[in-house]
């Protein structure tokens, strides 16, 4: 990746950033956790997406001189600028790996680094993340009712602008096998997989001639779309005349495409007719406003859908349309920091801190994740983040540290993976979670609680605000 411009940030960092500069904070170590409050789409579960990508911006950030003339214009001072000149961030970022599967309030991300680095990365971070969370969640959600059947994202000319890029980058992480944006898949190493529009067909003045052409020129992935006319009397009679012609020249056709009307209805009928001719190997392809419901419902009433092309509903996050993530300052120049409120829920937690996950002794997850200073190495029991009197004895269970360091002084420590492998792992993480909170209606509320440490570190510093506030 070449050089990405740090100007991708809200004006509110770098004036902040020039203030730590002019009062010489520049080198004061802070500490940043990522964390979101709520489940998307009233769910059980969230799939955490584009860390990767995020470490290789982190990597690459910087300002360049057009960046520099411009902050220039916007009234910042000339030595602001100029330590801006050789900005690069030199941090450590401690996560949970991509792919796993998160909860809402404890630390999925912490970023630690000198004050005006971590405050300028602020934005990306949650842009990237936030956007690719929501969407892999979706996507998991969706692969959670489609079985084995194929799942493609079509929703580039739906999404919002050139947030498709990303939606189809989460969509695989969440679980789906491929994608109709080329751009993508070229750059991300995913399947490309397409169809044609109706308006192919339209152009030719006979349905048949235009399948003809179109196998003719993909004889090795050649999927027919059947509804432009008639989908039972015109559409899937001229694809078996077309499929039988395939079979002459030694090809196979590889499906038909369903994209209006009773889908349920369409794709048994369809399938009637391809099994009469010998086709039992032609697939059938499904689209139109698809999502998890729809999806779940075909399904359950038998339709024999081979192939799901999810767009709109999947690339814009629909109905939820953004995570609610957060960065919120933990630590600073040796001390530890909160942020108090009226609203419990809206108290930060201070420190550097790990989570733990709580598993039984077969290694699954028992619906719950503990979040303790960074020094302590198990948690012999968890509060309620919220609601003190409320606990949880953990010293009987197994417990799994999850943030680990990702990057140190600005570069990776990782290994890239194939988004397939990433898939792969979130695939093995959910397989972990009881089904309970996997259910779409009315999931099992995942535990989170705080060690009694870190507890008692949160009400000191309440009782210190509260007392300087008389």
């Amino acid at each position: 990746m070449n050089n990405f411009s740090a100007t991708y940030t809200d004006q509110y960092q770098l004036a902040m950033a020039q203030v730590y500069f002019k009062k010489g904070h520049k080198d004061h170590q802070a500490i940043f956790d990522y964390y979101f409050r709520e489940l998307p789409y009233n769910g059980g579960y969230a799939v955490f997406s584009g860390l990767e990508y995020l470490l290789e911006i982190l990597s690459n950030i910087r300002f360049t001189d057009t960046d520099l003339e411009f902050l220039k214009s916007q009234a910042f001072e000339d030595d602001f600028l100029k330590y801006l000149k050789d900005f690069k961030f030199r941090g450590s970022v401690y996560s949970s790996q991509e792919g796993d599967i998160i909860f809402p309030t404890r630390p999925v991300l912490q970023v630690e680094a000198n004050i005006i680095e971590a405050q300028i990365i602020e934005t990306i971070l949650l842009n990237l993340l936030n956007f690719q969370t929501l969407i892999a969640t979706k996507a998991s959600r969706i692969r959670e009712v489609a079985g084995h059947a194929s799942l493609l994202d079509f929703g580039l000319r739906r999404a919002q602008a050139t947030g498709g890029y990303f939606a189809t980058r989460a969509a695989i992480v969440g679980g789906f096998d491929g994608t109709s944006n080329v751009l993508a898949g070229k750059e991300f190493g995913i399947p490309v997989s397409g169809t044609m529009a109706h308006s192919y067909v339209q152009s030719y003045d006979d349905e048949l001639e235009a399948f003809r052409d179109f196998a003719a020129g993909r004889p090795k992935d050649c999927v027919l779309l059947v509804d432009t006319y008639n989908t039972l009397k015109s559409g899937v009679p001229n694809a078996i005349k077309v499929a039988k012609e395939m079979e002459e020249r030694g090809e196979r056709l590889l499906a038909i495409r369903l994209d209006s009307g009773d889908l349920s209805y369409f794709s048994k009928q369809s399938r009637k007719l391809l099994d009469e001719a010998g086709l039992d190997y032609v697939k059938i392809a499904a689209s139109n406003q698809l999502d998890e419901y729809v999806i779940k419902s075909l399904l359950e009433q038998q339709s024999p859908i081979d192939i799901f092309g999810v767009g709109t509903n999947l690339v814009t996050g629909d109905p939820d349309g953004a995570l609610d993530g957060v960065y919120k300052l933990a630590y600073s120049n040796g001390k530890p920091r909160i942020k108090i409120s009226e609203s419990i829920v809206k108290i930060t937690l201070p420190h550097k801190k790990q989570v733990f996950r709580i598993k039984d002794d077969n290694g699954k997850c028992i619906g719950a994740d503990a979040i303790a200073l960074s020094n302590q190495e198990r948690v012999m029991q968890m509060f309620h983040p919220f609601e003190p009197y409320k606990s949880m004895e953990l010293s009987k269970f197994h417990q799994e540290p999850l943030l680990q360091k990702v990057m140190e002084n600005g570069e990776m420590l990782i290994n890239k993976r194939s988004l397939q492998d990433i898939s792969a792992y979130s695939r093995e993480r959910l397989s972990e979670l009881p089904l309970e909170y996997k259910r779409f209606n009315n999931p099992h509320i995942y535990k989170i609680g705080i060690s009694g440490a870190l507890r008692d570190e949160r009400e000191k510093l309440i009782t210190t605000y509260k007392e300087k506030l008389k």
